[in-house]
């Protein structure tokens, strides 16, 4: 008896939830939620083309070189790389000379402890070192950010979504948030007067909810002199030190996309002699097939001896 009562319980409770969600789910769709500011307003990451998009990508090696220089002369004072070390700056085509000119002369030394007094100091960077923070812990990096965290740049194109052109969106995106009207000619401020930048941030249709801490980080032309001549556009830095930042992330893209392109090769050309191999060994065998029930000869005997011995004609 308690089974049976704790059974139409049960199924109430079942009822009652499958009747909660169908109802709920007629009035999601009779009044949807309203609009918040971040769908209406949030826009995708640029459509711009880089050297390494694609099956065939590759890296520039000059574009890499400019790329470092922006991030060493703009973004390292806030960001750090600290998943890349100074001798892999020979990838991107500076001689072993080069590189320890760049690591000892780096702006951050390296923490290290005083061999004579044990306490805490810094010292040059070596070769081998890995990039320093511009940061002695977090809560450093905070105070002199108005308490935002900037992210560590090493992994940033393989941890955000859009990779390169996220990048490169976000440092040409910020924009005056007064008067800014998105694709449907909607203004912000009119729609949701709610959300005004507060004081601290910056307006950037291109981040997650529309303010980011960072100021905006390439601010005119001709910013940074570039060594080998380039123009230094506000557009032609951002995409450098984009394509920086996806070498940083992906050091070895390029020998992973050829082995790939190995790979695809041989076991294309595997997959044609397997199949020649098959048809070659099975060209003269013969396909025999069994003659199986009323129609087997072993049976249809047994059957005619079987009515011979009882007298059955036929």
């Amino acid at each position: 008896m308690v089974r049976i009562i704790g059974f139409f319980v049960g199924l109430g409770f079942v009822g009652v939830l499958f009747l909660s969600l169908i109802s709920n789910g007629v009035e999601a769709i009779k009044s949807p939620p309203p609009a918040t500011a971040e769908e209406e307003f949030h826009l995708k990451p640029k459509d711009v083309q880089f050297a390494t998009d694609g099956p065939f990508g590759r890296f520039d090696r000059a574009q890499l070189q400019r790329g470092f220089q922006i991030y060493k002369e703009v973004c390292s004072a806030c960001h750090s790389i600290k998943e890349v070390s100074f001798y892999q700056l020979k990838d991107l085509g500076y001689n072993e000379a080069e590189v320890k000119a760049i690591a000892s002369q780096w702006a951050t030394e390296v923490p290290s402890v005083n061999p004579d007094t044990g306490e805490p100091a810094t010292r040059k960077a070596l070769i081998s070192d890995r990039f320093p923070s511009p940061y002695a812990n977090e809560t450093a990096a905070r105070a002199a950010n108005n308490n935002a965290l900037p992210p560590d740049l090493s992994l940033i194109t393989s941890a955000r979504e859009g990779g390169a052109h996220y990048v490169y969106s976000l440092l040409t995106g910020y924009a005056n948030q007064q008067g800014y009207r998105n694709a449907k000619g909607q203004e912000l401020l009119k729609e949701f007067p709610d959300v005004k930048t507060p004081a601290g941030l910056h307006f950037n249709p291109y981040f997650a909810n529309l303010n980011v801490a960072m100021p905006p980080p390439l601010v005119s032309n001709g910013q940074v002199t570039y060594a080998d001549g380039t123009k230094s556009t506000v557009d032609q830095m951002a995409k450098d030190v984009a394509s920086f930042l996806v070498w940083t992330a992906q050091p070895k893209l390029e020998s992973r996309l050829r082995t790939g392109w190995v790979v695809l090769l041989f076991l294309t050309i595997a997959t044609v002699l397997a199949y020649m191999a098959y048809r070659n060994i099975w060209a003269n065998a013969k396909r025999e097939v069994a003659i199986r029930g009323p129609l087997e000869p072993a049976f249809r005997q047994r059957m005619d001896e079987q009515k011979a011995e009882r007298g059955i004609a036929g």
